[in-house]
């Protein structure tokens, strides 16, 4: 079954003035699109082209790095536009009681999800996971995500931060703490709940 790209739920200028349109149009319509078509050429004819993406991630070390870089690329951006709505929010319930707990507040999160994101260098991603039922935080290289089994930090992503160039140069060139602060205005903590209630 080829893989497909998802369509955004909002507008390419809705997450603005924080992340800015023609960003958005480019790292989904070019960036993401690219690694769909790139995957789906990369696992044609193979016993991939039957696995789920999840399921693929999770038994990366058997394929390629064409199947690893671009089907990291996949899962990790359709879990990115997911995660960010227009407006962001707070988070709530079980979630809020699992950062105040873990981390002791929600700034203390942002501080520890920022610094993952900025000292990663080159590109990567940082992320929130769940691991073994507790909130934890790490980051990973280029397209690498926490449920690939080559990860040195494994978990169940339910936030994740792109900090390729691509995701902020247009508007941000090289600030990238500078997005950081910024994408937590348009957070979608409702999604980011959802996926932590299902990762315990």
């Amino acid at each position: 079954m080829a893989h497909t790209l998802p369509d955004l739920k909002y507008a390419f200028n809705a997450l603005e003035p924080h992340i800015d349109a023609m960003t958005m149009e480019i790292h989904h319509g070019k960036h993401h699109a690219a690694y769909v078509t790139n995957l789906n050429k990369a696992i044609e004819g193979t016993d991939a082209e039957n696995l789920s993406l999840h399921e693929l991630m999770a038994n990366i070390s058997k394929y390629p790095a064409a199947v690893r870089n671009n089907g990291g690329g996949h899962y990790n951006h359709t879990l990115f536009w997911e995660i960010l709505t227009p407006g962001g929010g707070s988070p709530s319930g079980k979630l809020a009681e699992a950062i105040n707990s873990t981390f002791n507040s929600l700034d203390s999160l942002k501080e520890q999800m920022n610094t993952a994101g900025a000292t990663r260098f080159g590109s990567g991603w940082a992320w929130l996971i769940v691991q073994n039922g507790k909130l934890a935080i790490c980051s990973t290289p280029n397209q690498d995500n926490p449920v690939m089994d080559i990860a040195e930090v494994k978990g169940t992503p339910i936030l994740g931060i792109d900090v390729w160039e691509h995701a902020y140069y247009l508007k941000y060139q090289n600030r990238r703490p500078e997005y950081l602060g910024a994408i937590w205005n348009v957070i979608n903590w409702d999604e980011v709940a959802k996926r932590y209630e299902a990762a315990l």
